[in-house]
């Protein structure tokens, strides 16, 4: 009898353990998250803080709201589709009602109803539009993020569209890429102010997308950037930063197509930025 209720009291001494062992390992990875979390939070913060003090010390206006989410991306590989002429003006049989299109709600219905091949996978690009010269630059979207090279030029006359240019590509799926997490757009920011603007300048979009390089091939990569535009009054300048490592590439002028997975004969891919580079101080 004496044993019996030995085993019963060991039994219930082990069962106790063992839910006081698993209670502390709870708590312990509990706290571990926790304390990752708040790192992150700091991390963001301090980030944050030193952006506004670099802003403040040189005038700069960010006119644009900066996300705060930590994000991870990955590289994808786009097959160009060379049916698609980019470099092509295309004329509309059915020309298309600017304001249908630029309208809010019916923008989307009035895509997928054009002639324009899949422009429905297409977004309005705000930075590369340019009204007064009549041309409305669309770019194409990959997992709701654009694909900054990818457009559609409207050439619009008498409030219609009547002709258009195209670049259009395919992800491939096959390809696996591990993803990676991204600098924050404030240090993408904090990395121009620094180093590449000049005083009073104010920044209107910081945007993240896909950006690559221009080459003679129809299969090519495309790496996360931020895009931050730049707006100096008659000057509009473009700065794409590489979102994995920070490199910044030279700013473009305006808003030229140049169509993704063509590389114009005797011209070169742009290259990236130097600190040192002082034409970008314009006074």
């Amino acid at each position: 009898m004496g044993e019996i209720m030995n085993w019963s009291r060991a039994k219930t001494i082990l069962i106790c353990s063992f839910l006081l062992l698993n209670m502390i390992l709870g708590f312990q990875l509990w706290s571990t998250n926790r304390s990752n979390q708040t790192e992150v939070s700091l991390d963001t913060s301090g980030t944050v803080e030193e952006l506004n003090r670099a802003l403040r010390n040189k005038n700069i206006r960010l006119m644009d709201e900066l996300p705060t989410d930590i994000v991870k991306m990955k590289v994808i590989t786009v097959k160009y589709d060379d049916s698609i002429k980019p470099g092509e003006e295309k004329p509309l049989k059915t020309p298309i009602n600017m304001s249908n299109l630029l309208g809010k709600g019916a923008s989307k219905e009035v895509q997928a109803q054009s002639e324009i091949p899949n422009f429905s996978l297409y977004q309005l690009d705000s930075t590369l539009s340019k009204d007064g010269q009549r041309k409305y630059v669309f770019t194409q979207l990959y997992d709701k993020l654009p694909l900054f090279d990818v457009k559609v030029e409207l050439n619009e006359k008498n409030g219609e569209i009547t002709s258009y240019r195209q670049a259009y590509v395919e992800v491939e799926s096959g390809v696996e890429q591990t993803e990676t997490k991204l600098i924050p757009a404030q240090l993408a920011v904090r990395s121009l102010v620094d180093n590449y603007l000049s005083e009073g300048s104010i920044i209107t979009e910081v945007r993240l997308g896909y950006h690559g390089q221009p080459y003679n091939s129809q299969t090519q990569p495309m790496f996360p950037h931020w895009r931050i535009t730049i707006d100096n009054g008659d000057i509009r300048d473009v700065y794409y930063v590489q979102a994995f490592n920070g490199a910044v590439e030279s700013p473009q002028k305006g808003s030229e197509l140049a169509p993704f997975g063509t590389q114009p004969e005797g011209e070169k891919a742009p290259s990236t930025a130097k600190p040192d580079d002082k034409s970008k101080d314009k006074k």
